[in-house]
């Protein structure tokens, strides 16, 4: 593992970012990153309710969920397999997203973060999220971006972090 893989990492906050985003380095073995065909879900089914996988359009807007997961579904009160990323409910939080995103599904690079209150009328949930990259199957650019998005409530959030205090 690189200094940079390294690094990006220790950012990793909950066990489940950090599971996929090894998972993710031991499928892109030799490669600059994987492609879809390197993803066997079988091989992570714990994470699958918080999986999602975006098809990449050149207008980043205009990607689609290909696949998203049943706790996603709970978290934006509708399915959103099959929406474009313009028609997911992103709130006040959309440049936000779409940043990551573009930084993602552009320049190929891993992003991360957490998210207090991931949208209107979920402000009780923090959400824990990596952007992974996948590559087109041509080899040629990024063809998908493999998603985790973990939701705790916000209670269960500050037990967390009083028990590491």
């Amino acid at each position: 593992m690189g200094s940079v893989n390294i690094a990006f990492r220790a950012q990793l906050v909950v066990p489940e970012q950090r599971q996929l985003y090894d998972y993710w380095l031991s499928c892109g073995e030799g490669k600059p990153m994987p492609s879809r065909a390197d993803i066997n879900p079988a091989q992570i089914p714990r994470l699958l309710p918080f999986i999602s996988l975006i098809d990449v359009e050149p207008s980043i807007e205009q990607s689609r969920v290909r696949l998203a997961g049943t706790r996603l579904r709970d978290v934006y009160d509708r399915e959103i397999t099959g929406l474009r990323i313009e028609d997911l409910d992103l709130g006040a939080k959309r440049d936000y997203w779409m940043t990551a995103y573009r930084h993602t599904a552009l320049d190929g690079k891993p992003t991360q973060g957490i998210v207090r209150g991931p949208r209107v009328n979920k402000e009780h949930l923090v959400q824990y999220w990596i952007r992974l990259p996948l590559a087109a199957r041509d080899g040629i650019g990024i063809g998908m971006v493999l998603c985790l998005d973990y939701f705790i409530s916000g209670l269960e959030e500050e037990a967390r972090q009083a028990g590491i205090a």
